[in-house]
């Protein structure tokens, strides 16, 4: 269990976007959350990632699977950081968060000025924390090399907020360059989807003129969980272990050292999935401690 410095406690958590924009499920899911099958107070959420301006990004309404595929074992998807901005956020989203019956965390995209800004404007709301996302692999950014502008971000973040920071960060970031200065400002680590660049850099793929996009669920456990073990092994910031697929993941992980349970893609093919897993293992730990 992840214990953050403001007094909140977790053990298991529902991705950016997983959950929608709010936190409460995507419009499809409401009937699962009605017969109970999708229980959202169940995780602490992390809400979609916002920037400070709209961003279009490659998601439409309309058409959804033109930046998303459900694979085998997992998910492909080339998102893009599509939102509405930080003031859509504030006059929408911001008012109708209620973290003492669903804990959420916020989420920011951005450079150094404009993290400050949402950050002060974030502080008004009733989070629980704030997840900085340097590592949107459909972002267009090159996530190496920015090892100082990463820290630097930390910083400004952490200074600048009253919620617990999060940074999340990507597998082919030079994380032993960048966790071990991080620690005075940083509560809790996570780790996003793989990119294509990284999970098959030869192949082309239904979304290339997005970038590539990125992978997440099971196909990608071979490069998030050797992300894991990189962090666990930099410092003593909890590490949040991500691709959580089948329930024996969530045993896997903890032997590797993780402090908290991510669901994430596996909210799109199975989105009864993360609810099962989490009230089983409840039971279970409670028979155990019983």
């Amino acid at each position: 269990m992840i214990s953050l410095s403001n007094g909140h406690k977790f053990e298991y958590m529902a991705a950016s976007g997983a959950l929608g924009p709010g936190g409460k499920g995507w419009l499809w899911e409401q009937p699962l959350r009605w017969l109970g099958l999708l229980d959202v107070t169940l995780f602490t959420t992390v809400l979609k990632t916002i920037t400070l301006f709209p961003r279009r990004g490659n998601y439409r309404w309309y058409n959804p699977f033109r930046c998303v595929r459900v694979i085998r074992d997992g998910v492909h998807n080339a998102f893009g950081l599509t939102n509405g901005g930080l003031d859509w956020w504030c006059r929408k989203i911001g008012p109708k968060i209620d973290s003492k019956r669903a804990p959420a965390i916020g989420s920011i995209f951005g450079e150094t000025g404009e993290l400050v800004e949402m950050t002060r404007r974030l502080n008004d709301f009733d989070l629980v924390g704030l997840e900085l996302n340097d590592s949107c692999p459909n972002s267009g950014d090159d996530l190496l090399g920015h090892n100082q502008r990463t820290i630097e971000k930390c910083e400004a973040v952490a200074n600048e907020s009253r919620f617990p920071v999060i940074l999340k960060v990507s597998p082919v970031h030079d994380v032993e360059n960048i966790v071990p200065h991080i620690g005075g400002w940083i509560e809790a680590l996570s780790i996003n989807s793989v990119p294509k660049a990284m999970f098959c850099p030869d192949q082309p793929g239904p979304f290339d003129r997005f970038g590539g996009g990125a992978y997440s669920g099971k196909v990608a456990q071979p490069f998030t969980w050797a992300m894991v073990d990189r962090l666990v092994a930099l410092s003593s910031i909890p590490v949040i272990g991500p691709s959580v697929w089948d329930y024996p993941d969530i045993a896997g992980l903890r032997r590797r050292g993780v402090k908290a349970i991510s669901f994430g893609g596996i909210f799109l093919p199975h989105p009864l999935r993360p609810t099962a897993f989490v009230r089983r293992d409840l039971q279970e730990s409670a028979g155990n401690a019983g």
